[in-house]
């Protein structure tokens, strides 16, 4: 016998048969029906949570990526060395996106965000440019207490997250072959990052 997801649950069921057909068939090709399908439920059902599939896109990567962008906000270096905190992040980034299929929304967001600008919009005004304003500041109290040197970090900050977007599209592009060890990657940044800073 089949069953049908609980109520309270067809929202969380949707979203993730949405990422697993968007990661599989990309923007374009996903339909609805399939979306469905996957979820277990009619596809009427899909438009009590969801208008069209751009907000279902749209609310898929604020569920998948806004606990990280919001713990990334609440980061405070005036208790912890900004080292420490992003030492934190790396860790939460590497269990709870890279090790996840939530990694396969940026990377259909960096594939495809070309095409589909609306998304991408959406994409840099709900995490990307939050990331950026709370990085800064991270930055600033960082460089103020002497615990990094590079001051153009902070008119740079895309610099912190370009080793997880590496890792996201070596993942998809060459992992097959060379399999890219993405806590090592991270941690070796950091101490390349602070290698000037130490004693």
């Amino acid at each position: 016998m089949v069953r049908t997801a609980a109520v309270p649950d067809r929202r969380e069921a949707i979203l993730a048969a949405a990422l697993h057909e968007f990661s599989e068939r990309g923007f374009a090709g996903t339909r609805l029906d399939d979306v469905a399908r996957r979820a277990g439920v009619a596809k009427g059902t899909i438009y009590l949570y969801f208008s069209d599939k751009e907000v279902l896109f749209q609310d898929l990567i604020r569920s998948a990526l806004g606990p990280v962008v919001a713990m990334i906000e609440a980061a405070d270096v005036s208790h912890l060395p900004l080292r420490a905190v992003m030492e934190r992040l790396s860790q939460t980034l590497v269990r709870d996106v890279f090790g996840t299929s939530r990694k396969n929304v940026i990377r259909l967001v960096l594939t495809e965000g070309s095409r589909f600008p609306k998304l991408a919009e959406f994409y840099y005004r709900e995490v990307i440019s939050r990331i950026m304003a709370a990085m800064r500041e991270l930055l600033k109290a960082a460089i103020a207490r002497g615990e990094i040197d590079h001051a153009a970090l902070v008119e740079f900050p895309q610099l912190i997250g370009a080793p997880l977007v590496l890792a996201v599209m070596w993942d998809a592009l060459f992992s097959r072959w060379s399999p890219l060890d993405v806590e090592k990657l991270l941690r070796t940044y950091i101490d390349i990052l602070f290698a000037r800073s130490r004693p």
